[in-house]
């Protein structure tokens, strides 16, 4: 949303215009009302009683129509069959923003019934007009009579409006839209008055339902509500040709061309406001105690949220008293006025006297909101004073900002290759991220320029360069990381072109580095190992190398190392590792979040390196996937009783492995749910044999997923059988830790934020897309509106929720939950 629109009329009116709100289309299917009329039950409000009937199993699906036209993908809730009524209170997000609908914009919904086997029954269908009759967007309830046996027409004149006619509207839908209007907050709420009136309410819907005895069916539709109200302005030329104007009283709508453009008054009032005259006075101003309430509210607010008009003029007139809160900063920068020059001279200066902000703070202001040159310098003077591990969990994003600079020699890019001249690893690491983005040809030049600056910078160093050495040999140290990588390539399109089963493609794998290829099993130098830089390899074991029998046919390597250990590594070549590479970084990131808060949960942050647009190498974790464990051993618990046998212990087990187990179920349950980690199967769980369970593959984040109906958990019901089951006092503990480890992560939630907002610009595949919805989707995950107290019990009832759906009662029909494991 852009800014907050003003109209006075006597009194104030304020809006917001729709074509100003860059936000997806959002509302809430609550529930269908009414029965069913396949009910043969003697009592309707008893549905599906009988021996031989079916219970119904109901789906609503919901599509936008513009112009008569269905416009994006249709949305479908979850099936539902515990009713009536049937409740789903499921939040629907469409692909299309407000800012694209126009004035003959329709939402159809279409109620299914899927318990008659593979053909699916309709119900019925309804639709209803975003905007009304006054061109103002519907907010809040809205209850739809559904046509039955019809499915949703969005054509302009809709031959299923969900819209009562006036002639059969009575006392109840009276009453239903002063309730709508009360829920919206245009009523005064009275406490005492409201529990009467609402009382009578429900008894008069009890004798009206009585005594029509009513057959219509309703689904109830909740439409999201905005700070105001929001009016139809179409994106480009939007002129309205008034009606011709009759005699008759009628109201005739006629639009203000004038509307978005800047009101010279408030202009003038604003610019008196902020006028450095008055400084002088702001100086000494202080906040009254509702002043001071609202400006801590403001600092609260996740970096995704946008300041209002006020809001921002609350903080630029109590500036001078903000200077010592260094929350404040990013907030007030939010504020000022960036094209008055005078304004953002005074700002500059504010910020170099304000209270030093935390790192945190200061990845925000690299963010593309901040575009002066003097605001991202400050960001990069505050980074400048984190240590070099610190760093390094960040360095990803800090690449990725460098998109965000206004020139390619920038003083971000400067800052990380003058840290990566005292730390190998540092340098290892950010010449593979910049190598990385040379295939983009938006920004191929920044990324080159920057390469070129490290490549200079490291030759310079001379003799005694990270005390190993001369400049020179170290850069060709890493530069031939890069010649190992394409000699790797080579041999899986060797590899590939076998033919025969994946044991000749191993023979001649071990063939080529044992022959053709025989200096790959010593090399002429040692190389430092692109996943762990500090480690020098010196060989290949072609012995100890293999393929994984998978479509791209991966190879597994074992590498010499000049300290005699072994390195194993997995090298892929055709997969985009880069949204791998971004998960395990941020699995790393809260790992180190959750241990300086002394939890330690036993994650596995395997070290990924994407060393191209398609190929790269992760570490090898040795480990068996959750289906091969199964089928060989029947259970986790007896695999595990195998590993750490303990006859004294819980379940055979030894107590330590048990609790290692309970504790990553624990920590990855919790990272997959906030990062919205999708297509889970037992194939990509994979358990160490001391009880460290962890996730691989990453192809799907930030809600997307291939399978329908996808849990909110990603718990498995054989996780949960290893824990001795739902009511088990360790499936407690498993609870108690996931909660614990929630409300820390929240605790972290603006560096989160911060991190993945970095990454907007990037071209891994799930945030590339819509980078907005994917940060949206997150912040929603951290629900920060919520306390600790009330986030321990919204985790719990989500955990229930998945693990009820593992569990079926008696006889009731598996939840599409359950099916998503299959």
């Amino acid at each position: 949303m852009n800014q907050l629109k003003k109209v006075m009329t006597g009194n104030e009116f304020r809006f917001f215009l729709s074509c100003d709100i860059n936000l997806p289309v959002t509302f809430r299917i609550e529930k269908l009302e009414g029965h069913l009329p396949n009910s043969n039950s003697s009592n309707p409000g008893e549905i599906g009683n009988g021996v031989d009937e079916k219970k119904p199993e109901l789906y609503v699906e919901c599509a936008l129509y513009i112009d008569g036209a269905p416009f994006g993908l249709p949305m479908r809730t979850r099936l539902e069959s515990s009713g009536p009524p049937f409740c789903w209170g499921e939040l629907i997000t469409l692909s299309t923003k407000y800012r694209d609908l126009t004035a003959n914009s329709q939402l159809a919904v279409t109620v299914w019934d899927v318990s008659c086997g593979k053909d699916e029954s309709l119900v019925g269908g309804a639709t209803i007009h975003f905007f009304n009759v006054k061109k103002q967007l519907k907010t809040g309830k809205h209850k739809l009579r559904l046509w039955k046996g019809k499915e949703a027409d969005g054509s302009i004149h809709s031959t299923t409006p969900g819209k009562v006619p006036k002639e059969e509207r009575g006392e109840l839908e009276r009453l239903e839209k002063i309730a709508n209007k009360y829920e919206r907050g245009l009523i005064q709420r009275v406490d005492w008055l409201d529990r009467l009136a609402f009382k009578a309410m429900e008894k008069i819907k009890d004798l009206e339902s009585s005594k029509n005895g009513s057959n219509h069916l309703y689904v109830l539709v909740d439409f999201c509500s905005f700070e105001h109200r929001v009016v139809l302005q179409e994106s480009g030329p939007n002129l309205l040709i008034p009606a011709s104007i009759t005699s008759s009283n009628e109201l005739v709508t006629v639009w203000d061309p004038e509307v978005g453009k800047i009101n010279p008054s408030e202009h003038k009032q604003l610019k008196l406001a902020r006028s450095l005259n008055r400084g002088i006075i702001d100086r000494d101003l202080k906040p009254s105690s509702t002043e001071r309430k609202s400006i801590q509210r403001i600092l609260k607010y996740p970096p995704t949220r946008t300041l209002s008009g006020d809001e921002r003029q609350l903080l630029w007139k109590f500036r001078f008293s903000l200077m010592s809160e260094k929350r404040a900063l990013t907030k007030f920068l939010r504020c000022v006025e960036w094209s008055d020059v005078q304004e953002a001279k005074q700002a500059i200066e504010l910020m170099g006297r304000w209270e030093m902000i935390d790192v945190c703070d200061a990845l925000e202001l690299l963010s593309p909101v901040f575009e002066s040159e003097d605001v991202r310098a400050h960001a990069v003077r505050v980074l400048e004073r984190a240590d070099d591990e610190e760093l390094q969990c960040y360095l990803l994003q800090l690449v990725q900002a460098m998109r965000f600079e206004r020139s390619d020699k920038s003083r971000l890019s400067q800052f990380l290759v003058q840290r990566s001249l005292t730390n190998i690893e540092f340098a290892s690491f950010l010449r593979w991220y910049v190598a990385v983005e040379l295939h983009d040809p938006a920004y191929a030049k920044r990324f080159y320029c920057t390469y070129e600056m490290l490549e200079e910078n490291m030759i310079k160093l001379g003799m005694g360069a990270y005390d190993s050495g001369d400049g020179f040999k170290l850069w060709q140290s890493l530069v031939r990381q890069t010649e190992l990588t394409a000699q790797l390539c080579s041999i899986m399109r060797d590899v590939r072109n076998v033919r025969g089963g994946t044991q000749k493609k191993i023979e001649k794998l071990r063939h080529l580095l044992s022959g053709l290829l025989s200096e790959l099993t010593y090399f002429d130098e040692p190389i430092r190992s692109p996943l762990a830089p500090t480690v020098l390899i010196t060989g290949i074991i072609p012995s100890d190398s293999s393929i994984f029998k998978s479509a791209l046919h991966p190879l597994r390597l074992a590498f010499r190392t000049s300290s005699g250990g072994c390195l194993k590594i997995i090298f892929k070549k055709g997969d985009d590792l880069r949204q791998d590479q971004l998960v395990v970084q941020m699995v790393s990131l809260m790992d180190r979040l959750l241990k300086l808060e002394n939890l330690d949960l036993h994650l596995t942050p395997y070290r990924v390196l994407a060393t191209g647009h398609d190929e790269g190498m992760m570490e090898f974790i040795p480990s068996k996937s959750l289906a091969q464990i199964l089928s060989e051993h029947r259970s986790i618990t007896s695999y595990l009783q195998k590993c750490h046998p303990d006859e004294e212990g819980p379940f055979g087990i030894t107590a330590t492995c048990l609790e290692t187990f309970i504790k990553s179920c624990a920590g990855y349950s919790v990272i997959t749910y906030i990062l919205g980690i999708g297509d889970r199967h037992l194939d990509n769980l994979l358990l160490r044999d001391d009880g460290r369970l962890f996730h691989v593959d990453f192809g799907y984040i930030l809600g997307r997923d291939p399978k329908p109906f996808p849990p909110p958990m990603k718990l498995c019901k054989e996780m949960v059988e290893a824990m001795g089951g739902a009511e088990s006092q360790y499936y407690t503990r498993f609870k108690s830790y996931c909660c614990e480890a929630y409300n820390i992560l929240r605790k972290s939630s603006n560096l989160i934020l911060n991190l993945f907002h970095l990454m907007a610009g990037s071209n891994i595949p799930d945030i590339a897309s819509d980078p907005e919805k994917g940060i949206l989707k997150l912040q929603e995950k951290l629900r920060l509106d919520l306390d600790d107290e009330e986030c321990i019990h919204f985790f719990q009832d989500l955990i229930n929720e998945s693990v009820s759906a593992l569990f079926p009662q008696m006889v009731e029909t598996i939840h599409r939950w359950a099916q998503y494991w299959r």
